[in-house]
């Protein structure tokens, strides 16, 4: 017996697969870890550039995060920052609140003493709520990012 399929059906079907792939659009990471190439006992830094589509309001509450998988090799001082341990401004308009990024986010990092050499990749995400007052809508959702470094064999001697 064959199954009848209502127009209505594909329709939702549609606009929730719609939905789903605009979700992806909304933020844009590009990230890179300064410096490329590190030793052990050495500082370094993620840099993370935001770029949200137009229209588009990060909300600071509930809470903004960056949040990194555990990588062999690199200390972070935390596994998660907020927009208030990071110091991202916010602003008011319209009666909302949203976040501004105006510079791209520097989060540090320490080379642990045991990194083994060799190339690494780094791999997080973002979770934020995204709205849109003119169109009604928000959106709790999450890009991923990853980074790739090289660590070498050498230490960095600390200063006395």
């Amino acid at each position: 017996m064959k199954r009848r399929v209502f127009p209505e059906r594909i329709i939702l079907c549609l606009a929730l697969a719609g939905i789903l792939f605009a979700q992806e659009d909304f933020l844009k990471v590009e990230a890179s870890i300064v410096p490329r190439r590190l030793s052990r006992g050495q500082e370094g830094e993620v840099i993370l550039k935001l770029s949200f589509q137009e229209g588009t309001k990060i909300s600071p509450k509930p809470d903004f995060t960056i949040e990194f998988e555990p990588c062999p090799g690199l200390v972070f001082p935390k596994n998660f920052y907020t927009a208030t341990d990071l110091g991202i401004e916010t602003e008011e308009r319209e009666e909302e609140e949203s976040l501004v990024f105006r510079e791209p986010i520097r989060i540090r990092f320490t080379v642990s003493e045991d990194a083994e050499k060799g190339s690494h990749i780094l791999e997080g995400r973002v979770r934020y709520y995204a709205r849109s007052q003119k169109k009604e809508w928000c959106v709790k959702t999450a890009a991923k990012f990853f980074v790739p470094f090289f660590t070498r064999s050498t230490s960095v001697k600390k200063k006395s």
